[in-house]
C-alpha cells in the first residue's frame, strides 16, 4: 500500500467498524427491516453475517426470537437467489476481482465441490466458515438447479438461523439470572473465568473478521 498500510490490516479495520455498526443495529427501532436487509445482503456480497444482529435481538426479545430466525432465513434465501444471478449471468464483470482477493481458494474449492456433491453441497454450505455469498455465486457458476438450490439453501440457512435461536432458549430459558451447575451465568452462559479474561463481543467480532478472510489466523491470535 502507499501508505505502509499491510492490506489485511486495512481490510481488518474496515470489518471492525462495520461489525460496531451492524451489532449497534441490533437496538434500533427498526430493527427487523435491518435484520432482512442484512441477510439478503451478506449471502450475495456483505461481509458480516446476520448473526451478529440475531443473536441480540433474539435475547432482547425472546418472544420473538422464532419470527427472527424465520425472517433472517427467508431473507437469506432471497440474496442467495441474487448471489446465483451473480455467478450465472455477470460473473464475467466480478471475476477479476475475487481472483484477486481473499475468497479465491474458498471459491475455487467450492465449485470443484458443487461438480461433485452437487445439491447436498448447498445444505452443508450454511453451516461452515466460508462466507455464504461464495456458495451462492459458485452454485451460478456451475449452472447448479435451481430447485434444488432454493430447497438446500431454505434448509441449510433455516437450521443455522434457528440453531442460534434455539441454543440461546436452551442455555438460558432468556432469564437474565440464569446460572448452571459449572457456574455458568446469564444469557449466553459464560463462566465468570471465561467473561474476566476475554471480551466476548471482541472475540466472536475477531471470529467473523477471521471467517471473511479478512484478518490471518496469527493476527487474529495478537
Amino acid at each position: 500500500q502507499a501508505d505502509g498500510t499491510p492490506t489485511s490490516d486495512r481490510d481488518g479495520g474496515i470489518f471492525r467498524r462495520l461489525y460496531d455498526r451492524v451489532l449497534s443495529w441490533s437496538g434500533h427501532r427498526r430493527a427487523p427491516t435491518i435484520l432482512a436487509s442484512l441477510s439478503f445482503a451478506e449471502s450475495s456480497f456483505f461481509p458480516v453475517p446476520p448473526d451478529v444482529m440475531l443473536a441480540p435481538m433474539c435475547l432482547a426479545r425472546p418472544q420473538r426470537a422464532w419470527w427472527f430466525a424465520a425472517l433472517c432465513t427467508i431473507s437469506s434465501v432471497a440474496g442467495g437467489l441474487a448471489g446465483y444471478l451473480i455467478g450465472r449471468l455477470a460473473f464475467g464483470l466480478i471475476e477479476p476481482w475475487l481472483m484477486e482477493s481473499s475468497y479465491r481458494e474458498a471459491f475455487l474449492a467450492a465449485v470443484e465441490s458443487f461438480d461433485r456433491w452437487g445439491a447436498v453441497y448447498i445444505l452443508l454450505a450454511g453451516f461452515t466458515p466460508i462466507p455464504y455469498k461464495v456458495f451462492t455465486i459458485s452454485a451460478g457458476v456451475v449452472g447448479m438447479p435451481l430447485l434444488p438450490f432454493i430447497l438446500g439453501s431454505t434448509a441449510g440457512r433455516g437450521a443455522r438461523f434457528f440453531l442460534v435461536a434455539g441454543l440461546i432458549r436452551q442455555e438460558s430459558a432468556f432469564w437474565a439470572a440464569a446460572r448452571s451447575r459449572a457456574d455458568a451465568r446469564g444469557l449466553m452462559q459464560v463462566l465468570p473465568s471465561t467473561g474476566a479474561e476475554l471480551a466476548v463481543g471482541e472475540v466472536l467480532r475477531e471470529y467473523f473478521a477471521l471467517q471473511q478472510g479478512l484478518v490471518t489466523a496469527e493476527e487474529a491470535r495478537r
